[in-house]
């Protein structure tokens, strides 16, 4: 069964997730993990799959693709900050701190195409503050963008807090400011066609799972509204 899955829940997956569901049901799981923006398009050029888990508002665009049944809100997530291991944690809870914390930094980190640094980009221009941060910003195509904290490319780096959470010994900081906090639906569906269909079946309605919901807590999303 190969399944496609956005980045922010590949800790969930990995961890937890995936193992418990093959002691479960003795079943087999080949995972591809990208940016949801990426796994469209990998879909639309007719790469095959059996499960998608994406960001919920992508599923839109694959009403002829997806079994509209089986398509299942599984986790949610917010965008947070993190510094470099060791690095004295900036105060980022309120619109002001944010916005000093950001200007103050030797460079920014973010995704070109990921969700949340889609929303950063937006954030920046609507804040005024974007012609300051972007010359000096390192972008990402897509991946965690924390690992420029690691080699030295930033000292603060934005992403979905799961996605922060996935590189070893960074500084997560914390949620952005309630005002500015903008949230990520995941949902996962099985494909009209899958050739494992009943398999998909099953791993979809394990992702809403006792076992899987406590993945999710413990890597930083959250549960649907």
């Amino acid at each position: 069964m190969k399944i496609f899955s956005t980045l922010a829940v590949k800790k969930a997956l990995d961890d937890v997730i995936i193992d418990a569901f093959k002691q479960e049901t003795g079943g087999t799981v080949e995972p591809v993990f990208d940016p949801t923006n990426q796994l469209l398009r990998r879909i639309h050029a007719g790469e095959p799959f059996d499960v998608l888990i994406g960001v919920s508002d992508s599923f839109r665009a694959l009403s002829r693709i997806i079994n509209a049944r089986t398509l299942t809100t599984v986790a949610r997530t917010g965008v947070g900050v993190a510094v470099a291991p060791g690095r004295p944690k900036p105060d980022i809870s309120t619109t002001k701190g944010f916005i000093e914390t950001v200007l103050g930094a030797r460079s920014v980190a973010y995704s070109r195409t990921g969700a949340s640094g889609i929303y950063f980009a937006a954030l920046l221009a609507k804040l005024g503050i974007a012609e300051e941060v972007n010359p000096r910003a390192t972008l990402l195509e897509k991946g965690f963008v924390a690992e420029t904290l690691i080699d030295g490319r930033a000292d603060l780096a934005v992403q979905q807090l799961s996605e922060l959470l996935f590189v070893p010994n960074v500084e997560v900081v914390g949620p952005l400011p309630a005002d500015l906090q903008h949230y990520t639906d995941f949902s996962a569906a099985i494909h009209a066609r899958a050739e494992a269909h009943s398999e998909a079946e099953a791993f979809v309605a394990f992702l809403t799972s006792p076992v899987a919901k406590r993945a999710y807590l413990q890597t930083l999303l959250e549960l649907p509204a």
